[in-house]
């Protein structure tokens, strides 16, 4: 009986689409290819390393109001401190919405 051999097409470096699985639509990189199989899992099968979860677009903002004063550890330390602050803050936040800067802070993120 003869026996054919396919074509080795998977081989390292290649990307592939992985198909099945937790992470099927994902793209990836073959590492190590086992085209006749191992003990394990007598079959042909691939080493592949892929991103599972692909980052979002970030845009970077800046505010520009100083908060540095109001957080300290002695801020969190009583309940009376911590109110304060907290309306300092609250103040400073509506005197930059007043002025209307940074108008961006204040939307919504979704319509």
């Amino acid at each position: 009986m003869r026996r054919l051999k396919m074509a080795k097409f998977l081989k390292p470096n290649k990307v592939v689409i992985v198909l099945q699985g937790r992470y099927a639509g994902r793209k990836a990189v073959i590492i190590k290819s086992y085209d006749d199989g191992t003990r394990d899992r007598p079959y042909g099968h691939c080493l592949v390393a892929g991103i599972s979860k692909y980052p979002k677009k970030a845009t970077r903002y800046t505010l520009d109001v100083d908060l540095k004063d109001m957080a300290s550890l002695e801020t969190f330390g009583s309940r009376d401190k911590k109110v304060t602050a907290a309306k300092e803050i609250k103040a400073r936040f509506e005197e930059r919405f007043k002025t209307r800067k940074n108008r961006w802070f204040f939307s919504k993120l979704r319509l």
